[in-house]
């Protein structure tokens, strides 16, 4: 009996896990280059066996039972590609493929999919409320200008065909495991990056959020009824274990 209530209880805090999960991904639906987070959980008993360095299923011995209760497993980002967006502004750039822009804040370098720039009072390339966006020889880009044109490749050029810069663009080989997500669509990473090749550079666009509005309701409300249902079980439970109480003490 105290087993589905525990299991029950696991559950009401996994679907409020994953609901604040759904929630921060809504919440950043507009944000340009915006990767959403999946969560994903997993048993008590698998927790166990990874921690003990085997992920096998143990054979189960005869009258014993498997726990159900779930555990965060990890919330992790997804980082296929968004839409892409005609802007018409000069300073907007988008990755088609793979790879990141790279931005040197005031913490060290970071990497983003956001690629809605501007140009700083000196007249380099920026991102706002982040820092300057670096060119392939990892240094900050000076424009000057807001007459340009750009490649596919990146190359940014001047009013008279001038090469200004190349944007910078760097990729991982995993970017679940290499990249740690650290807010406004901004990443770190714990390994150097090296030049991406299959990639291409759109001129005044950007890229949209991978988010599915859709896809995100649809599971908010299918964690909201799980929650719920769960909610009222767990209320059964209690007075079911209450009333059993009472009747063993009348024995």
């Amino acid at each position: 009996m105290y087993k589905g209530f525990y299991d029950l209880t696991s559950a009401m805090l996994t679907q409020t896990r994953n609901l604040d999960v759904i929630g921060n991904n809504m919440s950043n639906t507009a944000t340009t280059g915006y990767k959403a987070d999946r969560y994903a959980d997993t048993t008590f008993d698998e927790v166990m066996r990874s921690r003990v360095g085997n992920k096998q299923k143990a054979p189960q011995a005869l009258g014993t039972t498997t726990s159900y209760i779930t555990a965060l497993d990890e919330v992790y980002t997804d980082h296929s590609q968004g839409g892409l967006e005609q802007t018409g502004l000069p300073f907007d750039f988008a990755i088609e493929g793979e790879g990141y822009f790279a931005v040197q804040s005031a913490s060290g370098r970071v990497y983003t999919r956001n690629g809605s720039f501007m140009l700083d009072d000196q007249g380099y390339l920026y991102l706002a409320g982040q820092g300057r966006v670096l060119g392939q020889n990892g240094q900050p880009i000076y424009l000057g200008t807001d007459h340009i044109t750009a490649l596919t490749d990146g190359t940014i050029m001047g009013p008279d065909g001038r090469v200004l810069g190349a944007l910078g663009v760097f990729a991982f080989a995993d970017p679940a495991q290499t990249l740690e997500k650290t807010g406004e669509g901004m990443f770190t990473a714990n390994i150097q990056p090296q030049a991406a090749g299959n990639r291409i550079i759109h001129h005044k666009m950007i890229e949209r959020s991978n988010i599915d509005l859709v896809q995100q309701m649809t599971e908010m409300m299918t964690c909201q009824r799980a929650l719920q249902s769960s909610s009222q079980l767990s209320k059964m439970y209690d007075q079911l274990m209450t009333k059993t109480s009472t009747e063993l003490g009348r024995v």
